[in-house]
């Protein structure tokens, strides 16, 4: 993916103001959290920083970003110190202390807590297109799958969202 050509470089400070919702995104989806969101945010840009990245295209620097996003979302979520942690807002007050991540409105937040249920391949593909308008094309680019798979997974993913949110706030 590195390129040869310079002028396709984005110094640290472009490519974290283009693409900061997209890879914060990726990482609260993922990390379910908005501590765990922010250090990979923080490793994602460090890394780039430290690599100093050329890409031929637009379009392979953010499948760049979206990959190494996932990968350090991967990382943080299956460590052995996430399995030794406890959350302190078990032992607070939900009042005091309140690390998930919350919307506008009250049935912004029920989309967002069923889709951090979905297993890791469903939520991905789902937020990249509903969040990050890629398309199904770009999604595959991004992800390195088959069209095919990308349209199973969103179909799947999509119904598990319709039977997680039926009755709450969603009716068919």
């Amino acid at each position: 993916m590195n390129a040869v050509d310079t002028s396709s470089y984005l110094d640290t400070s472009q490519a974290v103001a283009r693409y900061r919702d997209m890879v914060y995104g990726i990482a609260l989806t993922h990390t379910r959290s908005r501590t765990d969101a922010d250090d990979v945010f923080q490793e994602v840009f460090l890394t780039y920083h430290r690599k100093h990245l050329a890409f031929f295209d637009d379009e392979r620097r953010k499948a760049w970003l979206i990959v190494t996003t996932l990968n350090c979302a991967k990382r943080a979520t299956e460590s052995s110190w996430q399995a030794k942690i406890v959350p302190l807002h078990e032992h607070v007050s939900e009042e005091r202390h309140d690390d998930r991540f919350r919307f506008r409105t009250d049935e912004q937040d029920a989309v967002f807590a069923a889709l951090q249920e979905l297993p890791n391949k469903y939520r991905t593909v789902l937020h990249l297109y509903y969040f990050e308008d890629m398309s199904v094309a770009q999604i595959c680019t991004a992800l390195c799958l088959e069209a095919g798979t990308v349209k199973v997974q969103l179909s799947r993913g999509r119904a598990q969202m319709r039977e997680k949110l039926k009755g709450e706030y969603f009716d068919e």
